[in-house]
């Protein structure tokens, strides 16, 4: 398994377009410089009324499918 972070800095009203349907996804440049496309849906559980902020940390298996995304 290989684990990326990034920094992550979404407002509340950007994200209600993946409810929408207007995104279904989210791309993210990690610590390293590598950008990754996530599911915007992975990514509802962390939102709040200030949108999705943080340090995160994005897990992946051996054939990089999506295991866990985490904050940190």
């Amino acid at each position: 398994m290989h684990s990326f972070t990034f920094t992550i800095n979404i407002s509340y009203t950007l994200f209600l377009q993946h409810y929408s349907g207007a995104t279904s996804s989210v791309v993210v440049l990690t610590d390293t410089g590598l950008k990754l496309q996530l599911p915007a849906v992975r990514l509802r559980g962390f939102l709040t009324h200030a949108g999705i902020t943080g340090k995160f940390r994005v897990v992946v298996n051996s054939d990089n499918k999506l295991e866990a995304i985490e904050r940190l």
